[in-house]
């Protein structure tokens, strides 16, 4: 069994120059919870989830030292004037782009599931020899393909 086996080749992507709100609406529109990035080539550049948007959105915490303690405290910042800002900034500000882990179609299904259970990812980028995305595997997706495989052994 390849990766191309059960991976969702209608793949939702967003550029990383599109805005933190564009991406929200992508999400919203496409009942997803994170999206590969791209370059201006198509190439995959990174990776975004929800959690990128909400670590974004979460008040900073500050560490202030006096000579008798360590007060731990967080930034008071008006919630509806922090959304609006944040959903203004590019995607490329909050995407993961480091240690970016990926798969090729004609990868074994079990280097998939190795990569998803070890780093506890919900999605992995499929792409090709030039880094274009060309499909993407979720957890959902590799448990419904071996509910199948299962099934149809036991019929």
């Amino acid at each position: 069994m390849n990766v191309e086996d059960f991976m969702i080749s209608d793949v939702v992507v967003i550029h990383q120059d599109e805005t933190i709100g564009t991406l929200l609406k992508t999400l919203v529109d496409h009942k997803i919870g994170g999206v590969p990035v791209i370059d201006d080539a198509g190439k995959l550049v990174g990776i975004v989830s929800d959690g990128d948007v909400l670590r974004a959105l979460a008040p900073k915490q500050q560490t202030h030292f006096d000579f008798y303690a360590m007060v731990v405290s967080f930034e008071e910042e008006k919630t509806e004037e922090k959304i609006m800002a944040v959903l203004k900034d590019t995607v490329k500000k909050i995407m993961t782009k480091r240690n970016l882990q990926v798969v090729y179609s004609d990868n074994d299904f079990n280097e998939s599931l190795k990569i998803l259970s070890h780093h506890h990812f919900k999605k992995i980028p499929v792409i090709d020899d030039e880094r274009h995305v060309v499909g993407v595997i979720s957890r959902g997706d590799v448990i419904r393909f071996i509910n199948r495989q299962v099934m149809k052994k036991l019929k």
